[in-house]
């Protein structure tokens, strides 16, 4: 564990110089792990050393920010950020049961015949199970930013311990972008396979590039041809599970065969990523894979089979291997869950997520969108996306943009030369450096000119 676990997470997160924090002391007793608020729209998982957290995360929740206390330039928690944020990230505060989902009776009865049921029937079972799935307060509908609000809440504690007007980091996204839009196509059927052209076709009228995440094995033939026509079109290419049948994490002897037959397919399909089948995962075995990143975890998962949510619109490291966070509602169930084929949800999420400059992360399945009000209704999706690009300045990427970015961001540094600071390492070219204060209690960003060293402003 490292020395001072706080600042560790801050220079994380920001990327902001370690000398330039208040040291954090962290208790040395706590009590069993429950839920806690920190502030009205954070809630945390884990242990305290003031009193006992809740069972459940219905309100109300006892609020930890009461027993923070700053004295001598230094911050003393009444928690350890690491274990929360890691609960949070990971699903830890769903526990041994969370997976239950995909490995219940009436699960697999479910999967066994799901290939056999007609649309209407799926929708009707799923809406049964579903009731109520808007009265969960925890994660917070439509996006939760839990995670993201305590590194915040950190740095403000910092800025207060130490009396810093403000504090530099590495912005967020490369070129000073205000925030990132990532779009995924999941392919399911042969049809869907077979709608990939002109749905590139689609995505390329906006000038959005698309990852593709293909089934390798049951559900329809891959033909290089098919693989090669993604690559050469400038989309990308993704491994979707292995046969989609819901049971890649039903045991581990079994998840080991696939995860081995998975990893081969990433190499021959020249795939970075994965996600698996109805977003089912296990972070606990995620280093069994050999990708650069994984896109299986949902920000708020109350539509999901599997719920949970990382709460999070941020990408996070699980070990060596990237996590791209899945923050918008999925199309199937926008469509056959919510039976809504606008695009307000989808235009509310992505405000949100803009103000907190994070990543909106879509699954757009061609196998929904062959037919003409579901394809109006991802057009105008499309649409939206072009206008936050074009006007809010928001970078379109690929998941293997974002996972390059993110990891040459990782291992970047802010070096003070004199009174100036200055970003060194690779892809630096594209980094900004930005100032964090408080403004109205709350905490405020500037991101400074392009110019890394001379205009990045005095410390």
């Amino acid at each position: 564990m490292p020395e001072n676990p706080a600042q560790t997470c801050l220079t994380n997160y920001f990327r902001c110089p370690e000398e330039s924090l208040a040291p954090f002391v962290l208790p040395s007793s706590a009590s069993a792990p429950g839920y806690f608020n920190l502030g009205p729209e954070t809630t945390a998982y884990g242990r305290l050393s003031t009193q006992q957290p809740s069972l459940t995360p219905d309100p109300p929740l006892p609020d930890a920010t009461n027993n923070i206390e700053t004295k001598d330039n230094t911050v003393h928690l009444p928690f350890d950020p690491v274990e929360i944020l890691t609960n949070l990230r990971h699903e830890t505060y769903m526990g041994p049961d969370a997976r239950s989902a995909t490995t219940s009776l009436t699960a697999k009865i479910y999967y066994a015949l799901r290939p056999f049921l007609p649309v209407n029937a799926r929708k009707h079972l799923q809406k049964l199970r579903l009731r109520n799935w808007d009265q969960r307060p925890f994660p917070r509908w439509p996006v939760d930013f839990s995670a993201d609000n305590i590194h915040r809440q950190l740095l403000v504690l910092s800025l207060r311990a130490t009396d810093a007007k403000r504090i530099p980091f590495i912005w967020f996204w490369p070129d000073g972008r205000s925030a990132c839009a990532m779009m995924s196509h999941d392919v399911e059927t042969k049809t869907g396979r077979d709608f990939c052209p002109a749905l590139m076709d689609l995505d390329d009228s906006r000038g959005i590039k698309g990852s593709f995440t293909v089934i390798p094995e049951e559900r329809y033939e891959v033909p290089a041809s098919y693989i090669d026509s993604i690559h050469a079109r400038g989309h990308e290419v993704a491994v979707h599970d292995l046969n989609h049948d819901g049971h890649l994490y039903d045991n581990r002897p079994q998840f080991l065969t696939r995860v081995t037959k998975i990893n081969d397919y990433g190499r021959k399909f020249s795939a970075q990523g994965f996600r698996a089948a109805v977003l089912y995962r296990n972070q606990d075995w995620f280093d069994q894979f050999q990708f650069a990143y994984d896109m299986s975890v949902p920000n708020v998962a109350h539509l999901d089979p599997q719920r949970g949510g990382c709460c999070t619109v941020m990408p996070y490291f699980i070990g060596d291997l990237l996590e791209i966070p899945v923050t918008g509602i999925q199309d199937y169930s926008l469509f056959n869950i919510l039976n809504d084929y606008s695009i307000e949800i989808w235009k509310r999420q992505t405000a949100l997520i803009l103000a907190r400059h994070g990543l909106m992360s879509f699954i757009i399945h061609p196998d929904y969108i062959i037919e003409p009000r579901a394809r109006a209704t991802f057009e105008a999706l499309l649409d939206h996306l072009a206008q936050l690009r074009d006007k809010e300045n928001v970078w379109t990427a690929l998941p293997r943009e974002i996972n390059q970015w993110w990891r040459q961001r990782a291992a970047m540094k802010l070096v003070k030369s004199g009174s100036t600071w200055h970003i060194e390492g690779q892809g630096s070219e594209r980094a900004r450096i930005a100032w964090a204060t408080i403004l109205g209690g709350h905490l405020s960003f500037e991101i400074c000119h392009p110019d890394r060293s001379a205009a990045a402003g005095r410390a």
